[in-house]
């Protein structure tokens, strides 16, 4: 499929409320064109595109929001390397970017070098590099197996995260507190240490296109009757 292709099947696939709601961002699109399509129709016309790191790369340089978005979803992870990683770190607009990039099964999560990115960039001073390492921070917190890091460096991140949330921007805390959730889910201890941590920070607050999304309650997550039984709390 060609970048041409791509964009034909977005254009196939507008949605003009959610063009009138990216609209509203203003300054916050960084530039970028829009169709207006959510992230879940946009997941299915990937999968529908395939794997392509080729197509990925020069869908990456246009100036389209949902095709840069396909264009983290369809790279191939063994192919990602850290120069790779760190140069679309710096190009994400501003963090519009970063979600897609960082977590919500994001396609760098995959790569082998993960765990030692998301260190890293949790401790910079770069505030969308913070966002992101939190991101894969939770994507690392799924991991099992050999795969996954060690308890002790879950309650490291658990009491980073304690130290530094206070003062972070919206972006970068919401990121945080999903990396929260994602490691309280992981065993009885974590739960407890990050619980603690949640009820201290409360509900985090944070501004979207709709206005209609409430305050992410980590504490709300970490205490289900489902998660209290899987952990034995």
């Amino acid at each position: 499929m060609t970048v041409s292709e791509v964009l034909a099947l977005l254009e196939a696939e507008r949605d003009e409320r959610g063009i009138r709601n990216w609209e509203k961002l203003g300054s916050g699109t960084a530039g970028m064109k829009s169709y207006g399509i959510g992230l879940t129709r946009l997941r299915k016309l990937a999968r529908q595109v395939g794997r392509n790191s080729e197509l990925a790369h020069a869908l990456w340089q246009t100036d389209t929001y949902e095709a840069r978005v396909i264009a983290l979803l369809i790279d191939d992870p063994a192919h990602i390397t850290r120069d790779q990683a760190e140069k679309q770190v710096e190009e994400l607009a501003g963090g519009m970017l970063a979600h897609v990039f960082a977590s919500c099964d994001a396609t760098l999560a995959k790569t082998s070098f993960v765990v030692e990115l998301a260190e890293q960039w949790v401790r910079s001073e770069d505030a969308v590099r913070r966002e992101c390492g939190y991101g894969l921070l939770y994507e690392a917190s799924k991991f099992s197996g050999r795969k996954a890091p060690s308890e002790a460096f879950f309650f490291a991140q658990v009491e980073r995260i304690a130290k530094t949330i206070g003062s972070e921007s919206e972006k970068v805390r919401l990121s945080m507190g999903t990396a929260l959730m994602g490691i309280g889910k992981r065993s009885a201890a974590l739960n407890e240490a990050a619980l603690k941590v949640a009820r201290q920070v409360g509900p985090i607050e944070f501004t979207s296109a709709s206005g209609e999304c409430e305050p992410f309650d980590v504490a709300k997550h970490l205490t289900t009757d489902r998660l209290k039984e899987k952990l034995g709390v």
